[in-house]
């Protein structure tokens, strides 16, 4: 029974974003807001923009994709909406403040405005209207559709009260299962909020991912859901259409069959090939021998150390 705990480290770190992009990323972070607020001292002198980091960076979980591209979310947060525009005014201002930071032209999406740059990473640019002593919570713009309520801070401090560094790692694991196969899988934000529902630690990542695994299987099956633990409490997976949601529980159930194959698997060449077929060339194969039967002792204590570690 092949320990491979040791490859799935080694696959984190594959995971991570290098130095230089953090910085490059860091760099045109810091650039983007000095447009911004540039542009709205000179045009809408009453809108004054403060920014917060949100997201799979601010929660450690940011990944690099299959293509060697990454993301960034910055919240671009006004206290007050003094001229009452809509949700799709104010991210429109926002896009004419960052037109021109790059060859390509800044896509006003749904939630948020998105910069695409060349060194392979984009920077997107949710606009929330926030005053803490009046509002309970922020309200995001939302292109064509005024504002609704969200709370990014909430979630990530929510996130932190909870979270272990194994639990991250589990997320990653999952948002590059997603990434490597693609074909309408879930967002980063469904994998994040689904694993803080369903995480079981153990002294293994190999066999915290395979239960992890089985419960998040066990809970959509009974209830094909994901709610959001935080404001706004709605269903991320609220608007799949059946075809996402047989594709996802498909993939799904394929890579349980063959996490449990890859545990009980002796040999470490192929038990590591097994979890290659779901996440991708990125993680690392093991050598052509057979896990020492003095380690089954261990395999056994590591199984009983499972268990939930929370439920929202």
């Amino acid at each position: 029974m092949a320990n491979l705990d040791h490859l799935f480290k080694q696959f984190d770190s594959e995971l991570n974003i290098t130095a230089s992009k953090k910085k490059a990323l860091m760099t045109s972070k810091d650039n983007l807001r000095i447009k911004i607020k540039d542009y709205f001292s000179v045009n809408h002198p009453n809108y004054k923009p403060t920014f917060y980091i949100q997201g799979s960076y601010k929660l450690k979980t940011l990944i690099r994709t299959k293509d060697d591209t990454c993301d960034l979310d910055d919240g671009v947060y006004f206290k007050e909406n003094p001229d009452n525009v809509t949700g799709t005014t104010l991210q429109s201002w926002v896009k004419k403040a960052v037109d021109g930071t790059t060859d390509a032209t800044p896509q006003h999406r749904k939630k948020c405005i998105t910069i695409d740059y060349k060194a392979g990473y984009n920077i997107d640019l949710p606009v929330l209207v926030f005053n803490e002593e009046k509002d309970s919570h922020p309200n995001l713009a939302v292109k064509d559709s005024g504002f609704q309520i969200d709370d990014p801070k909430e979630f990530m401090t929510k996130f932190n009260e909870e979270k272990s560094d194994q639990m991250v790692r589990m997320v990653k694991y999952l948002k590059s299962w997603c990434d490597y196969k693609r074909q309408d899988m879930p967002s980063g934000l469904s994998m994040t909020v689904l694993t803080m529902k369903n995480f079981q630690s153990n002294l293994r990542d190999d066999i915290a991912l395979k239960f992890l695994l089985i419960e998040i299987e066990t809970d959509l099956k009974a209830k094909f859901s994901c709610i959001m633990p935080t404001t706004p409490k709605d269903d991320l997976f609220g608007n799949y259409s059946e075809t996402k949601k047989t594709n996802f529980m498909s993939n799904l159930s394929k890579f349980i069959d063959d996490a449990k194959k890859a545990i009980d698997e002796k040999n470490k060449l192929t038990a590591s090939r097994l979890w290659k077929k779901h996440l991708g060339n990125r993680f690392p194969e093991g050598k052509d021998e057979d896990e020492e039967t003095t380690n089954s002792a261990s395999l056994k204590a590591a199984i009983g150390t499972s268990m939930p570690y929370f439920k929202l």
